[in-house]
């Protein structure tokens, strides 16, 4: 999956020091996985705020409520890191960990999610959509 590819950016940056690129990478792994279990139900969504709250608002009550504020600080993270050039110390192993595990959270999420969920989903953001 681009998660998981993604991850291994966030590794190799990490290993060589690359604080803000391992950080992007960070996000972008976790922004990927939710991307990915979006569109397995048929959502595009490419601006990342509203990837984010769609993510929310569909799976808020299958997924910690730790994984979506997670999604959030990460996105943060980055733009601070990147735009503002922003230099703390951060603990690289734990990074690693952080992204290794929202990934597999999600990529176990996508790989449970059948038809019959899918069109609850559906249905669900229709109802937003057509309010």
């Amino acid at each position: 999956m681009v998660g998981s590819r993604t991850l291994e950016a966030t590794v190799v940056n990490a290993n060589a020091g690359l604080v803000s690129w391992a950080v992007s990478a960070s996000y972008y792994a976790k922004y990927f996985s939710v991307y990915a279990l979006l569109s397995k139900i048929g959502i595009k969504s490419e601006i990342h705020d509203c990837t984010i709250e769609v993510f929310k608002f569909l799976f808020c009550e299958r997924v910690e409520k730790g994984l979506i504020n997670d999604l959030k600080r990460s996105k943060e993270e980055r733009i601070e890191t990147q735009y503002y050039l922003r230099k703390e110390s951060i603990d690289m192993r734990k990074l690693i960990e952080n992204t290794r595990n929202f990934v597999m959270k999600i990529e176990e999420l996508i790989s449970q999610i059948r038809r019959e969920e899918v069109e609850k989903l559906r249905k669900k953001i229709l109802t937003v959509i057509e309010s």
